[in-house]
């Protein structure tokens, strides 16, 4: 083995490497003032960030689970490995050649650890197989089947895909002439032992690289090119020291950076799905390496979604239309429960994955897949009642009884009543039976269970502050006309200025007739204070055009992200684009207007 790194070298490696650049590879960090950055732990479940890194310093800690230290610890604690493999984990990232005591041992001494020595069989393997792709003779199978499946030589080069030529040991003889041993080769899941030695475990058989999230290639992917092969379709490199398939994503490299960037992420289910979805433009997609989405992959993709109360983006799952596609559905729908984030569910109508309808119809139907995303509560739901006759009465009954339960399984309780009135009209059933039978399972009336709007997010401030000045003053500005439900973000909010319609005569109407939360919350804002004392006609139009604004910019936003999804030669482009420049300008003139006498 090798000897001791030098304590120069060591120190060199702690003092130079930038903790914050490190960790931003596993973590998604955000400013948290004062020269701090902040994330989700990626050592415990948390929805809220309590890891902060110190970059001046070189420290990070959580302040949930009470880990810390420095670069070194991060790395060691993070990829599971020994001081000196973290140590040489760092100087690879900056390209910097350490230093060795002489070690006591008399045995031929390994360059670098052994994680090391796997990458780089790894490495020169992808290059192997990348190369045989493009050669000569039998390569010409896996060429044709990428032609059929709608990839260019250009698509092929880069995903980095290969082929693995039909002979015992090409690839072993290749890398052994490059100075590495047979114990090494298995080590790296290249080789396996057979009958007279050791042979090469993937043969005649295209090939995927498949990368953990810092670039490193860790495995490989393999489909069989011919029927004569007994083997399983699909054939991964087996379980290594650098390849944990319960924790990889396929394609989760290239997407980081716009999974991060658009806070969205799509699972699709095989690497030609991953290919076709970033070719069409869907360039958040990846997927499992021959596993089931799980555990892992959630805390993966979590902490790249920045997923907590206050940052929340979108987890798409695509799945085929068969029945094997709707019980991975159903497995995702239990997994919904672990995300802040919400969780959607794309299925093509004739059952086609991304890569067969890129083929059939092209690159807009791809993200249009996306694009018209369902969520997964509703999926989930109208999964079940497929399998009752809602013409009879007991099969109208029978299937509440099962999908009631789904309802009150929804995390974001806020959610709840909405799925309760629309599974009461899928059902064709009064909205107090189901909710009655969702009350039964979530333990009591899903309206006394309502949560509050929550007083120390500034926009429910400005939409609380909207709704005091409408009920206390009725008619003090025209501006509130203007204003509609979907303008309020909190749900309780949005039932009240429903109520109000587009006038208050007597608050005392208003009240009756409705659930105790929403009759408790109109007495509170029928005598709270606003907060300038009085309502005058320029504060009030201040607050109402601020409440504008804001909601604007949340319709700007998804009009943004369904610009990306579409091509710009698309004959709906310019007409979107078109009400997106009219929304810009309206919120800067209400931008202007908000910002008179409003003090929030």
């Amino acid at each position: 083995m090798a000897g001791r790194i030098i304590d120069a070298d060591v120190a060199h490696i702690r003092d130079t490497s930038r903790i914050d650049d490190v960790v931003a590879d596993y973590v998604q960090l955000k400013s948290a003032g004062g020269g701090q950055k902040k994330g989700l732990c990626p050592f415990h479940d948390e929805k809220s960030p309590s890891f902060h890194v110190t970059p001046s310093k070189g420290y990070y800690h959580c302040f949930g689970c009470q880990t810390g230290g420095d670069v070194i610890s991060f790395v060691m604690k993070i990829e599971h490995l020994s001081f000196t493999e973290a140590v040489e984990r760092l100087a690879d990232r900056m390209n910097y050649q350490l230093n060795y005591e002489s070690s006591s041992d008399s045995s031929p001494r390994i360059s670098g650890s052994e994680r090391k020595r796997v990458l780089e069989a790894n490495k020169l393997a992808a290059a192997f197989y990348k190369d045989q792709l493009n050669g000569p003779g039998p390569a010409q199978v896996g060429r044709e089947f990428l032609k059929q499946r709608g990839f260019d030589r250009a698509a092929a080069e880069s995903f980095g895909v290969g082929y693995a030529p039909d002979e015992w040991d090409a690839l072993s003889k290749h890398l052994k002439a490059k100075g590495f041993t047979d114990a090494e080769l298995e080590m790296a899941g290249l080789t396996k032992e057979g009958q007279r030695g050791f042979i090469d475990r993937f043969r005649n058989r295209l090939i995927w690289p498949i990368h953990e999230i810092s670039g490193d290639v860790v495995g490989f992917g393999a489909r069989k090119l011919s029927e004569e092969d007994t083997g399983p379709k699909y054939l991964n490199t087996s379980e290594t020291i650098v390849y944990k398939k319960s924790a990889l994503l396929y394609g989760l490299d290239m997407a980081k950076k716009e999974i991060a960037k658009t806070r969205q992420v799509v699972v699709v289910e095989g690497y030609t799905d991953v290919m076709a979805a970033h070719l069409a433009g869907v360039t958040t997609a990846v997927a499992t390496c021959g596993t089931a989405f799980g555990d892992e992959h959630i805390r993966i993709l979590r902490r790249l979604l920045m997923d907590d109360d206050s940052f929340r983006g979108e987890v798409i799952f695509t799945f085929d239309g068969d029945a094997a596609g709707q019980k991975a559905a159903m497995r995702a729908f239990g997994d919904d429960q672990k995300f802040v984030t919400q969780t959607f569910v794309a299925v093509e109508p004739n059952g086609l994955d991304p890569c067969d309808l890129r083929i059939k119809s092209g690159d807009a139907a791809v993200r249009d897949l996306v694009a018209k995303r369902v969520p997964l509560f509703e999926f989930a739901i109208k999964t079940h009642l497929k399998n009752y006759d809602l013409a009879t009465a007991e099969g109208r009954v029978a299937a509440l009884r099962e999908s009631a339960p789904l309802v009150a399984k929804i995390r974001d309780r806020s959610l709840r009543p909405e799925y309760t009135r629309a599974l009461a009209g899928w059902l064709g059933m009064d909205i107090e039976s189901v909710r009655d039978a969702v009350g039964r399972n979530s333990g009591g009336r899903e309206s006394a269970r309502a949560p509050r709007p929550d007083q120390a997010s500034p926009t429910i401030t400005l939409e609380r502050e909207a709704l005091k000045i409408i009920l206390q003053q009725p008619g003090v500005s025209a501006l509130w006309s203007e204003i509609e439900a979907h303008d309020f973000s909190d749900p309780l909010y949005e039932a009240i200025r429903t109520l109000i319609g587009g006038g208050l005569q007597n608050p005392a109407q208003l009240i009756e007739n409705q659930d105790e939360v929403i009759q408790g919350l109109l007495h509170e804002l029928l005598v709270e204070p606003i907060k300038t004392g009085e309502i005058n006609q320029r504060y009030a139009e201040s607050v109402f055009a601020r409440l504008r604004e804001v909601s604007l910019t949340r319709q700007v936003a998804e009009i943004k992200s369904k610009l990306q999804r579409i091509d710009p030669e698309d004959a709906q482009y310019m007409g979107i684009f078109g009400e997106l420049v009219a929304l810009e300008a309206k919120r800067r003139a209400l931008h202007d207007l908000g910002l008179g006498d409003l003090a929030l």
